[in-house]
């Protein structure tokens, strides 16, 4: 790769973005294309997509480098394509739809000895079940790279720089120029491997976290059937030098650890025994809080479940991400008890996109009684105070007021 390479990233979403963002920032030229209109109108008009911090500072960067936003992919020398890979929930495998569409629309306008690198997360396989095929029909003559991503909403754009990265590649060659690419702003260790050793580790990193915390979450079911502190528990255990005991929550949301050990269940059945515990595990949480609910609701005497508000609908602190969220998986199981009338509010989901949803704090704590903190957010950790005279249930262990009920 040189000065004059031209970049064409596909998928203008949580990860292609900040992607397409910070190689422009970093003097590689680049194109971000997206299908969605809109989308594409707000950044060529000056504004991100999404809530995150320093993604305003580094698009100016970007804007001032080499930066331009399409509806439609171009030609260039590279292709990265960041698109989603949700999984069919019956199956558990993998649904390719949105990376092969993509990728038919690279084949389209790309010439040959163009690089197209999937960022996208894929099982193990992926690429030469799904992504040859197609590239094979198309005539085309491309280099197929696997490059996952590796970054966190809230801590994204440090993540970027400081993480180190997987390249997989079907020859050194491709893969060292991939590597010099990446490294216009990665300054994390770069590894050059095959690509389905890149697939593989990926989607492993993800199921080693969904198990610790499928551990933590089991615990914490354990420690309430007979009345002991979970808490209490995990911090005593932790103090032995070889233990690391994560803490229990409501629930596994975001797009990679709630979907990605899915991939291995889905492919390798009757294998995958303890990821697939796992998931089941914490797919369960939501149900489980909504239990925790009802039984504290009947202790405190709260009848009308519209008295009851849950703080946080987003699935981890401080970002405006709702994908695979609990609190959304907790209202799904409601809605199929029938039950309705739950009060919402999270600071950071500015649109209306479930009943009962409030976008003032005090208001929704003022037609509440009983408030369940679902989300760690900064905003309710700095107002304790405002929970006073409230029932509390804390889901995140969080919250030190007297007779505040925890998982």
């Amino acid at each position: 790769m040189n000065e004059k390479t031209v970049v064409n990233v596909v998928g203008l979403g949580y990860i292609g973005l900040p992607t397409a963002l910070i190689m422009a920032a970093n003097g590689v030229s680049v194109v971000g294309t997206d299908k969605n209109p809109s989308l594409v109108e707000k950044l060529q008009g000056g504004s991100v997509t999404f809530e995150e911090d320093g993604l305003e500072e580094l698009y100016q960067k970007a804007v001032e480098g080499k930066i331009r936003f399409s509806a439609s992919n171009i030609k260039a020398d590279v292709y990265i394509v960041a698109v989603p890979t949700p999984y069919d929930k019956n199956s558990k495998k993998i649904d390719t739809g949105y990376v092969v569409a993509a990728l038919k629309d690279v084949l389209n306008v790309c010439e040959n000895g163009a690089v197209v690198v999937v960022e996208s997360t894929v099982s193990p396989g992926t690429i030469d079940k799904f992504i040859r095929p197609v590239v094979k029909a198309s005539g085309k003559t491309v280099s197929l790279v696997h490059a996952p991503e590796r970054i966190i909403p809230g801590n994204m754009l440090a993540e970027l720089v400081k993480n180190s990265r997987t390249i997989g590649a079907d020859d050194r060659e491709t893969g060292e120029k991939v590597k010099q690419l990446y490294s216009s702003f990665c300054k994390g260790e770069i590894v050059v491997t095959d690509i389905r050793t890149a697939e593989m580790t990926k989607v492993v990193e993800n199921t080693y976290r969904d198990i610790n915390i499928a551990f933590a979450n089991e615990l914490a079911k354990i420690c309430r059937s007979d009345n002991m502190d979970v808490y209490e528990i995990i911090r005593i255990a932790n103090k032995h030098p070889r233990v690391n005991i994560l803490t229990p929550g409501p629930g596994v949301g975001g797009h990679c650890i709630s979907v990605d050990p899915w991939f291995l269940v889905g492919d390798y059945p009757g294998l995958a025994n303890i990821i697939l515990a796992a998931r089941k595990i914490n797919d369960s949480m939501p149900e489980f809080v909504l239990e925790r609910i009802g039984e504290i609701m009947e202790q405190n005497g709260i009848e009308d479940v519209s008295k009851v508000g849950l703080y946080g609908l987003t699935y981890k602190e401080n970002v405006d991400d709702v994908r695979e969220s609990p609190t959304l998986q907790l209202l799904e199981s409601m809605r199929k008890h029938l039950a309705t009338g739950i009060k919402v509010y999270d600071p950071y989901v500015k649109n209306d996109i479930v009943k009962c949803q409030y976008h003032d704090f005090d208001a929704f704590l003022n037609d509440v009684d009983m408030v369940v903190i679902m989300v760690g957010h900064d905003e309710i950790r700095e107002n304790m105070d405002k929970l006073k005279g409230k029932v509390v249930f804390d889901t995140r262990n969080i919250c030190n007021l007297d007779g505040v009920n925890k998982l």
